[in-house]
Protein backbone atom coordinates (compact mmCIF):
# COMPACT_ATOMS: atom_id res chain seq x y z
CA UNK A 1 0.00 0.00 0.00
CA UNK A 2 1.45 3.26 -1.19
CA UNK A 3 2.10 6.16 1.81
CA UNK A 4 0.18 8.91 1.69
CA UNK A 5 2.31 12.06 1.16
CA UNK A 6 3.02 15.09 3.49
CA UNK A 7 0.81 17.30 1.52
CA UNK A 8 -2.36 14.31 0.65
CA UNK A 9 -2.23 14.27 4.45
CA UNK A 10 -2.58 17.87 5.20
CA UNK A 11 -4.88 18.21 2.69
CA UNK A 12 -7.25 15.55 3.91
CA UNK A 13 -7.13 17.23 7.56
CA UNK A 14 -8.07 20.15 6.47
CA UNK A 15 -11.02 18.91 4.75
CA UNK A 16 -11.84 17.02 7.88
CA UNK A 17 -11.35 19.99 9.96
CA UNK A 18 -13.68 22.35 7.71
CA UNK A 19 -16.95 19.55 8.63
CA UNK A 20 -16.21 19.33 12.17
CA UNK A 21 -15.99 23.09 12.56
CA UNK A 22 -19.32 23.52 10.90
CA UNK A 23 -20.61 20.24 12.92
CA UNK A 24 -19.25 22.02 16.08
CA UNK A 25 -20.53 25.57 15.69
CA UNK A 26 -23.85 27.00 16.34
CA UNK A 27 -25.93 26.36 13.11
CA UNK A 28 -26.60 30.63 11.50
CA UNK A 29 -30.41 29.62 11.21
CA UNK A 30 -30.11 29.45 15.15
CA UNK A 31 -31.04 32.62 17.09
CA UNK A 32 -29.26 34.96 17.18
CA UNK A 33 -28.35 34.28 13.83
CA UNK A 34 -26.07 37.59 13.04
CA UNK A 35 -23.77 36.37 16.13
CA UNK A 36 -23.69 32.53 14.56
CA UNK A 37 -23.11 34.09 10.67
CA UNK A 38 -20.05 36.19 12.24
CA UNK A 39 -18.88 33.12 14.01
CA UNK A 40 -18.81 30.81 10.99
CA UNK A 41 -17.41 34.23 9.25
CA UNK A 42 -14.12 34.09 11.84
CA UNK A 43 -13.49 30.25 11.42
CA UNK A 44 -14.16 28.63 8.33
CA UNK A 45 -12.45 28.93 5.07
CA UNK A 46 -9.28 29.95 5.86
CA UNK A 47 -5.85 29.58 7.26
CA UNK A 48 -3.14 26.90 7.35
CA UNK A 49 -5.05 25.04 9.77
CA UNK A 50 -1.79 24.08 11.39
CA UNK A 51 -2.82 23.89 14.98
CA UNK A 52 -5.35 21.23 14.31
CA UNK A 53 -2.51 19.79 11.85
CA UNK A 54 -0.37 19.54 15.18
CA UNK A 55 -3.20 17.56 17.27
CA UNK A 56 -3.68 14.90 14.20
CA UNK A 57 0.23 14.81 13.79
CA UNK A 58 0.16 13.91 17.57
CA UNK A 59 -2.53 11.91 17.86
CA UNK A 60 -0.40 9.82 15.07
CA UNK A 61 1.98 8.53 17.82
CA UNK A 62 -0.50 6.53 19.96
CA UNK A 63 -3.19 5.77 17.82
CA UNK A 64 -5.46 8.35 18.99
CA UNK A 65 -9.02 7.71 18.21
CA UNK A 66 -10.64 9.97 15.04
CA UNK A 67 -13.61 11.81 16.88
CA UNK A 68 -11.87 12.70 19.37
CA UNK A 69 -8.68 14.10 17.20
CA UNK A 70 -11.35 16.23 15.68
CA UNK A 71 -12.68 17.14 18.95
CA UNK A 72 -9.59 18.48 20.42
CA UNK A 73 -8.83 20.12 16.97
CA UNK A 74 -11.98 21.95 16.65
CA UNK A 75 -11.65 23.49 20.15
CA UNK A 76 -8.46 24.57 19.72
CA UNK A 77 -8.83 26.22 16.56
CA UNK A 78 -11.40 28.05 18.17
CA UNK A 79 -9.31 29.70 20.13
CA UNK A 80 -7.05 30.61 18.07
CA UNK A 81 -9.39 32.00 15.50
CA UNK A 82 -11.20 33.86 18.83
CA UNK A 83 -7.57 35.48 19.23
CA UNK A 84 -7.55 36.83 15.43
CA UNK A 85 -10.79 38.33 16.14
CA UNK A 86 -9.54 40.25 19.19
CA UNK A 87 -6.57 40.93 17.91
CA UNK A 88 -7.51 42.47 14.86
CA UNK A 89 -9.99 44.71 17.05
CA UNK A 90 -8.88 48.71 16.98
CA UNK A 91 -8.15 48.61 20.56
CA UNK A 92 -5.37 46.02 19.98
CA UNK A 93 -3.42 45.63 16.26
CA UNK A 94 -6.36 48.19 14.88
CA UNK A 95 -5.96 45.40 11.53
CA UNK A 96 -8.42 45.65 8.43
CA UNK A 97 -7.36 42.31 6.60
CA UNK A 98 -7.30 38.42 7.94
CA UNK A 99 -7.06 35.47 5.55
CA UNK A 100 -7.83 37.57 2.47
CA UNK A 101 -11.11 39.16 3.74
CA UNK A 102 -12.19 41.72 5.69
CA UNK A 103 -11.67 41.30 9.65
CA UNK A 104 -14.33 40.32 11.59
CA UNK A 105 -15.11 44.15 13.45
CA UNK A 106 -15.08 45.56 9.52
CA UNK A 107 -17.05 42.74 7.86
CA UNK A 108 -19.31 43.10 11.00
CA UNK A 109 -18.62 45.78 13.55
CA UNK A 110 -16.71 46.09 16.78
CA UNK A 111 -19.36 44.90 19.24
CA UNK A 112 -20.36 41.99 17.11
CA UNK A 113 -16.76 41.22 16.96
CA UNK A 114 -15.90 41.07 20.66
CA UNK A 115 -18.94 38.47 20.92
CA UNK A 116 -17.61 36.37 18.28
CA UNK A 117 -14.11 36.21 20.59
CA UNK A 118 -16.09 35.81 23.78
CA UNK A 119 -18.84 32.94 21.99
CA UNK A 120 -15.85 30.90 20.20
CA UNK A 121 -13.77 30.82 23.70
CA UNK A 122 -16.96 29.46 25.59
CA UNK A 123 -17.47 27.28 22.46
CA UNK A 124 -14.20 25.69 22.64
CA UNK A 125 -14.25 24.37 26.02
CA UNK A 126 -17.98 23.10 25.34
CA UNK A 127 -16.62 21.30 22.80
CA UNK A 128 -13.26 19.65 24.09
CA UNK A 129 -15.55 18.50 27.77
CA UNK A 130 -18.17 16.52 25.53
CA UNK A 131 -15.45 13.85 24.82
CA UNK A 132 -15.88 9.97 25.64
CA UNK A 133 -11.72 9.97 27.20
CA UNK A 134 -11.52 8.99 30.89
CA UNK A 135 -12.64 11.84 33.12
CA UNK A 136 -9.09 11.94 34.06
CA UNK A 137 -7.85 12.76 30.73
CA UNK A 138 -10.52 15.08 30.16
CA UNK A 139 -10.13 17.18 32.67
CA UNK A 140 -6.14 17.20 32.28
CA UNK A 141 -7.14 18.34 28.44
CA UNK A 142 -9.29 20.88 29.37
CA UNK A 143 -7.03 22.40 32.36
CA UNK A 144 -3.98 22.41 30.01
CA UNK A 145 -6.26 24.18 27.25
CA UNK A 146 -7.48 26.89 29.81
CA UNK A 147 -3.78 27.81 30.77
CA UNK A 148 -2.91 28.12 27.29
CA UNK A 149 -5.63 30.64 26.38
CA UNK A 150 -4.85 32.65 29.63
CA UNK A 151 -3.02 35.02 31.35
CA UNK A 152 0.06 32.60 31.71
CA UNK A 153 -0.75 32.08 28.13
CA UNK A 154 -1.71 33.14 24.91
CA UNK A 155 -3.70 36.45 26.34
CA UNK A 156 -0.48 37.10 28.62
CA UNK A 157 1.95 37.25 25.41
CA UNK A 158 -0.63 39.69 23.75
CA UNK A 159 -0.79 41.70 26.71
CA UNK A 160 3.34 41.67 26.51
CA UNK A 161 3.21 42.66 22.66
CA UNK A 162 1.04 45.64 23.48
CA UNK A 163 3.07 47.07 26.00
CA UNK A 164 5.93 46.59 24.20
CA UNK A 165 5.47 48.86 21.15
CA UNK A 166 8.28 51.47 20.92
CA UNK A 167 10.48 49.85 23.25
CA UNK A 168 13.46 47.80 22.60
CA UNK A 169 13.42 44.11 24.44
CA UNK A 170 16.03 42.04 24.31
CA UNK A 171 16.25 38.57 22.22
CA UNK A 172 15.83 36.98 25.77
CA UNK A 173 12.49 39.31 26.68
CA UNK A 174 10.82 39.05 22.97
CA UNK A 175 11.67 34.86 22.96
CA UNK A 176 9.47 35.00 26.29
CA UNK A 177 6.89 37.18 24.77
CA UNK A 178 6.28 34.83 21.77
CA UNK A 179 6.61 31.22 24.33
CA UNK A 180 3.57 32.65 25.60
CA UNK A 181 1.73 34.57 22.57
CA UNK A 182 2.19 31.60 19.55
CA UNK A 183 4.11 28.98 21.20
CA UNK A 184 1.24 28.37 24.28
CA UNK A 185 -1.11 27.09 21.75
CA UNK A 186 0.63 25.17 19.76
CA UNK A 187 2.34 23.60 22.53
CA UNK A 188 -1.05 22.48 23.87
CA UNK A 189 -2.15 20.89 20.33
CA UNK A 190 0.89 18.72 20.46
CA UNK A 191 -0.26 17.65 23.85
CA UNK A 192 -4.08 17.46 23.37
CA UNK A 193 -3.41 14.91 20.40
CA UNK A 194 -1.33 12.68 22.01
CA UNK A 195 -3.39 12.56 25.38
CA UNK A 196 -5.78 11.93 23.19
CA UNK A 197 -4.20 8.24 22.52
CA UNK A 198 -3.20 7.74 25.88
CA UNK A 199 -1.92 9.58 29.43
CA UNK A 200 1.65 10.40 29.14
CA UNK A 201 5.26 10.01 30.54
CA UNK A 202 7.30 12.55 32.16
CA UNK A 203 9.65 11.62 29.25
CA UNK A 204 7.02 11.80 26.52
CA UNK A 205 5.52 15.39 27.95
CA UNK A 206 8.99 16.78 27.92
CA UNK A 207 9.85 15.47 24.52
CA UNK A 208 6.60 17.29 23.16
CA UNK A 209 7.75 20.07 25.17
CA UNK A 210 11.05 20.74 23.58
CA UNK A 211 9.78 20.02 20.23
CA UNK A 212 6.59 22.37 20.78
CA UNK A 213 8.96 25.53 22.27
CA UNK A 214 11.43 24.90 19.30
CA UNK A 215 8.13 24.62 16.55
CA UNK A 216 6.87 27.70 18.44
CA UNK A 217 9.51 30.29 18.43
CA UNK A 218 10.44 29.14 14.65
CA UNK A 219 6.65 30.05 13.64
CA UNK A 220 6.91 33.53 15.17
CA UNK A 221 10.44 34.25 13.47
CA UNK A 222 9.20 33.21 9.66
CA UNK A 223 6.29 35.28 10.72
CA UNK A 224 8.59 37.88 11.22
CA UNK A 225 10.82 37.42 8.39
CA UNK A 226 7.39 37.47 6.20
CA UNK A 227 5.43 40.07 7.90
CA UNK A 228 9.17 42.04 6.34
CA UNK A 229 9.47 40.18 3.34
CA UNK A 230 6.00 39.40 1.56
CA UNK A 231 3.36 41.44 0.30
CA UNK A 232 -0.03 41.99 1.45
CA UNK A 233 -1.82 39.37 -1.15
CA UNK A 234 0.71 36.88 -0.45
CA UNK A 235 0.12 36.56 3.33
CA UNK A 236 -3.93 37.55 3.53
CA UNK A 237 -2.97 40.18 5.92
CA UNK A 238 -1.26 43.68 5.85
CA UNK A 239 2.07 43.24 5.44
CA UNK A 240 5.02 45.75 7.19
CA UNK A 241 2.31 46.13 9.65
CA UNK A 242 5.38 45.25 12.54
CA UNK A 243 7.99 47.84 11.52
CA UNK A 244 4.72 50.63 10.95
CA UNK A 245 3.77 49.99 13.95
CA UNK A 246 7.40 50.33 15.73
CA UNK A 247 7.00 46.85 17.17
CA UNK A 248 10.42 44.86 18.33
CA UNK A 249 10.48 41.86 15.77
CA UNK A 250 12.86 39.10 15.72
CA UNK A 251 14.19 40.39 12.61
CA UNK A 252 14.68 44.24 13.71
CA UNK A 253 16.76 42.84 16.90
CA UNK A 254 18.36 39.91 14.76
CA UNK A 255 18.46 41.30 10.97
CA UNK A 256 17.22 39.41 8.13
CA UNK A 257 19.85 36.66 7.79
CA UNK A 258 20.05 35.79 11.34
CA UNK A 259 16.42 35.24 11.81
CA UNK A 260 16.04 33.20 9.00
CA UNK A 261 19.41 30.52 10.41
CA UNK A 262 17.11 30.60 13.48
CA UNK A 263 14.75 29.26 11.94
CA UNK A 264 16.64 26.59 10.53
CA UNK A 265 18.44 26.13 14.35
CA UNK A 266 14.87 25.48 15.76
CA UNK A 267 13.45 23.22 13.08
CA UNK A 268 16.98 20.85 13.83
CA UNK A 269 16.21 21.27 17.44
CA UNK A 270 12.78 20.01 16.39
CA UNK A 271 13.67 17.23 14.82
CA UNK A 272 15.86 16.40 17.69
CA UNK A 273 13.15 16.24 20.28
CA UNK A 274 11.78 13.54 18.26
CA UNK A 275 13.91 11.43 17.62
CA UNK A 276 12.61 8.76 20.89
CA UNK A 277 9.52 8.38 18.70
CA UNK A 278 10.69 6.55 15.59
CA UNK A 279 8.67 6.72 11.76
CA UNK A 280 5.56 7.34 13.80
CA UNK A 281 6.74 10.82 14.11
CA UNK A 282 6.98 11.75 10.71
CA UNK A 283 4.03 14.01 10.53
CA UNK A 284 5.02 16.31 13.14
CA UNK A 285 8.55 16.38 11.57
CA UNK A 286 7.10 17.24 8.45
CA UNK A 287 4.92 19.83 10.01
CA UNK A 288 8.17 21.72 11.57
CA UNK A 289 9.19 21.70 7.77
CA UNK A 290 6.02 23.41 6.97
CA UNK A 291 6.19 25.74 9.52
CA UNK A 292 9.62 26.90 8.64
CA UNK A 293 9.53 26.59 5.00
CA UNK A 294 6.02 28.47 4.04
CA UNK A 295 5.86 31.58 2.11
CA UNK A 296 2.97 32.56 3.82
Amino acid sequence: MTEQSFDGWMKAIQVEMEAALVKFLPPVTQKPARLHEAMHYAVLDGGKRVRPLLVHAAGALFDADAAELARAAAAVEMIHAYSLVHDDMPCMDDDALRRGKPTVHVKYDEACALLVGDALQAQAFEILAEGGLDAARQLAMLRMLAKAAGSLGMCGGQAIDLASVGLTLSLEELEQMHTLKTGALLRVSVLLGALAGKSLSDGEVAALDQYSSAIGLAFQVVDDVLDATADSATLGKTAGKDAADNKPTYVSILGLQQSQALAEKLRTDAYRALEQFGDKARRLRELADLIVQRKA
